[in-house]
């Protein structure tokens, strides 16, 4: 080496020389170059570095930590292990950079610090793999936004449509609820809204930025709902996920989990979701480990609990940890006062959905949708909207268009009482209601009188329903009391009134 180099130069100057001139080029060719002492405070740092990072100077990043200027900075990794880190790429102000660590150490081997340098630009060749990386990071940003837009609440407590008293009384209920961190049971007829309230209730909390996860009981086999609920270990039985999987608390962690048909339960998976509500830790399947959760669970069912619980198909205990702040959601029978609010918010749902035009409803399809008992709630009322719109093309919806769609139910209110009870087995309530019409061109009326008549006719029935208790009776109709006094003294002649 001697010889090749001159005899005036020796190893030492050889190393010296190409240390400093290999520097000299990393400084010239990088987009930027800093170095941190033992403590991982910045010691020195290039104006390129200073420029790049939009720093007001050199001085001002000098003897701070790394992690103040740069966050993610590996540098004081370095540092404690005295292993560079030759090639990495790290995000800096949202651009990718190809960047290396080379450990500073002195005569004993012991590192006193670390050397970085930015080398994005001047490596061509590296070009390619960093715009893969900057194309996967966009991708796995764009994922994560999906996932948690999907992960957190659909509706807010105003999306329950109604503005009736018995409405707006729940609707106060569920705001107040929110409020309180505590579990919440809401318990109403299939399609009453409960999953809809429940996003509203969730969005109207301190969770609000936190997950919204559901998981409907009733849809998941007995044999996979305590790994829905706890997720598993690696390997915990024959056909699991290799890496493990998270379960629904664990997903829900500091948000809400909404545990719909929780009435479906079986009772061995009760006894374990006591214990998670009690202790707020959950245990995965095949593993020892037990993990803290922060959850709030809102849960919903169409059952009669306490029923369930004297039959011995639901634990005691498991109903009052549930029970703690019930919320009871009202069939629509009991909220006539907001059927034309939500058939109006259904048709629009539905033109957007199937791109059919917007329909509007007659009155007599209003008088007849009135007069119907909804065993379904507002989900048979949608699938009736939806049906008899496919079933017509004009853009006007009267009684006869659902005529093959609602069939008379029991507990139904009839539309008129004498033409309903003569109406053969099985014929529809607005065959019924359209027979006298049909049968007798003169006895057609002015509207108003006869959207007077069907009035009259629900009064009655409600009172007749309620034993004469005209605060049920209102509660039904959907009406205030002050409003059924009212129609009492207009229409005082009505037999049983």
């Amino acid at each position: 080496m001697k010889a090749s180099l001159g005899s005036h130069w020796n190893v030492d100057d050889v190393l010296r020389v190409g240390m400093q001139s290999l520097l000299d080029l990393f400084d010239d060719s990088c987009e930027g170059t800093m170095a941190v002492d033992e403590q991982g405070r910045i010691a020195w740092i290039n104006d390129k570095y200073v420029a790049f990072l939009g720093l007001k100077s050199a001085e001002f990043a000098l003897g701070k930590p790394v992690e103040e200027i740069i966050p993610n900075s590996r540098m004081r990794e370095v540092v404690q292990t005295g292993k560079p880190i030759l090639l990495d790429i790290m995000m800096i102000r949202d651009q990718p950079l190809v960047v290396m660590r080379i450990p500073l150490k002195d005569d004993h081997g012991k590192p006193i610090g670390a050397i970085g340098f930015a080398l994005y630009d001047r490596l061509h060749r590296l070009k390619p793999l960093v715009s893969k990386f900057a194309e996967l990071q966009w991708a796995l940003a764009n994922t994560q936004k999906e996932l948690a837009q999907l992960r957190h609440s659909k509706y807010s407590i105003s999306s329950f449509i109604g503005v009736s008293p018995v409405s707006l009384e729940l609707k106060h209920r569920a705001r107040r609820a929110a409020q309180l961190d505590t579990t919440v049971l809401l318990l109403g007829e299939t399609g009453t809204g409960k999953e809809l309230l429940a996003h509203g209730i969730h969005a109207a909390s301190g969770r609000a930025g936190k997950p919204f996860v559901g998981i409907n009981i009733a849809a998941v086999p007995e044999t996979l709902l305590e790994a829905e609920f706890f997720g598993t270990a690696p390997g915990a039985y024959t056909g699991a996920d290799r890496k493990g999987r998270d379960g629904k608390f664990k997903i829900a962690d500091g948000g809400t989990l909404f545990l719909d048909e929780v009435g479906d339960m079986p009772l061995q998976v009760q006894a374990k979701l006591l214990r998670v509500l009690q202790e707020q830790e959950i245990e995965p399947l095949g593993s020892n480990k037990i993990i803290k959760v922060d959850v709030r669970v809102i849960a919903a069912t169409s059952h009669d609990l306490k029923q369930l619980v004297a039959d011995g198909r639901f634990r005691s205990d498991l109903y009052y940890r549930l029970n703690v702040l019930p919320i009871q959601l009202p069939p629509l029978r009991e909220r006539v006062a907001d059927l034309d609010a939500i058939c109006e918010h259904l048709l629009e749902q539905i033109a957007t959905r199937t791109g059919m035009p917007q329909r509007e409803l007659t009155p007599s399809a209003r008088a007849l949708l009135a007069s119907y008992s909804w065993p379904g709630n507002v989900r048979e009322l949608r699938n009736a909207l939806e049906q008899a719109g496919m079933l017509t093309d004009n853009l006007t919806l009267a009684a006869e268009d659902f005529a093959s769609i609602l069939p008379v139910a029991p507990g139904a209110i009839p539309l008129a009482e004498a033409s309903a009870a003569n109406a053969p087995p099985g014929r529809t309530v607005a065959a019924a209601a359209a027979a006298p019409a049909a049968a007798d061109a003169a006895a057609v009326r002015p509207l108003g009188e006869a959207v007077a008549e069907l009035e009259r006719q629900m009064i009655a029935a409600a009172l007749h329903k309620c034993g004469g208790n005209k605060a049920s009776a209102a509660r039904m109709l959907g009406i205030s009391r002050a409003t059924l006094y009212q129609k009492l003294a207009e229409y005082q002649e009505v037999s049983g009134i």
